[in-house]
């Protein structure tokens, strides 16, 4: 059976390892742009039955804490993880961090990177200002809390004051790119992001690579130390599945997969509707416990 396969047989189960039924390794709360508080995500996750979730919040692991104490309470495993944006030459690529064992210094790594978050979203501001659309910034961080804030805050703070009907038009008519009020973020280098992953003790993961997962951006992103590919993904085709599935295994990395859940309650995006199978998390502990050995038998 192939690991896409093992995903669709895969049962529903519970177990304290991670390492029974399935697993979501890509998730957001309201540490990011996600709609639930870190506890409360967890609480969803056990009730539909997955036995492990990452917790992938944009440029922050401030939720990491909280979700793992509702983990610790539920019997349900919760792994450290960041998603962050990055380039690979003129392309922007998202790479999750998972596993990661140094949460408080990379958190501190990050802090500087999430002020750039908002000087962006005072732009964006300033830009629908000129257009005629008088939303403020305190609006728009009343939206994004304590989390890192992104263009999603923005456009709930448009939908909220009723300039927009929903997410779609305010992306359509402002905010998504080339739009006349989107401003693009400040991104750090594929080396640089796999680095900060690394360093923090993670595995540094292609997210949502679709079409942009070609085999020389694989080959190049590999070269660099990247450890595994999301194959399972809401937006990717049988064909993304079967291509990148092979695409981890002739480059030797370890496959991931998640519904990229932001809360919504059904479709595809719906937490653990991609049933990625257990398995998958095992093959990522094991690339983590022989990366472990390789270092103690360099400094043995």
């Amino acid at each position: 059976m192939t690991g896409v396969e093992g995903a669709r047989a895969a049962g529903p189960g519970a177990a304290p390892s991670g390492h029974g039924g399935e697993v979501d390794l890509h998730v957001h709360s309201t540490a990011s742009d996600g709609a639930l508080a870190p506890e409360t995500v967890v609480e969803a996750a056990a009730r539909v039955g997955l036995s492990a979730l990452a917790l992938t919040d944009h440029d922050t692991l401030a939720g990491v804490a909280a979700a793992r104490e509702a983990g610790n309470r539920l019997r349900l495993r919760v792994v450290a993880g960041v998603e962050l944006s990055v380039l690979d030459g003129e392309q922007e690529v998202h790479l999750l961090g998972l596993h990661v064992a140094r949460v408080d210094a990379l958190e501190r790594d990050l802090a500087a990177l999430r002020e750039t978050r908002r000087a962006r979203a005072v732009k964006i501001v300033e830009r629908l200002n000129a257009l005629g659309v008088p939303v403020t910034a305190d609006q728009v961080f009343a939206e994004s809390g304590a989390g890192a804030v992104g263009r999603p805050h923005v456009a709930r703070a448009l939908i909220a004051g009723g300039w927009v009907r929903d997410l779609r038009e305010a992306f359509g008519r402002y905010l998504g790119t080339g739009r006349p009020a989107n401003v693009e973020k400040q991104r750090l280098s594929a080396a640089d992001g796999i680095r900060r992953i690394h360093d923090a003790g993670g595995l540094a993961v292609f997210a949502h690579p679709g079409a942009d997962g070609t085999l020389e951006r694989v080959a190049a992103l590999a070269a660099l130390g990247l450890d595994g590919l999301e194959v399972l993904h809401p937006s990717h085709s049988p064909a993304d599945v079967a291509r990148l599935t092979a695409l981890t295994e002739s480059h030797g990395l370890v496959p991931s997969g998640g519904s990229d859940w932001h809360g919504t309650a059904d479709g595809p995006r719906a937490l653990g509707a991609m049933r990625v199978p257990a398995g998958w998390l095992a093959s990522q502990d094991a690339r983590l416990a022989a990366r472990a050995s390789r270092a103690a038998a360099t400094f043995a």
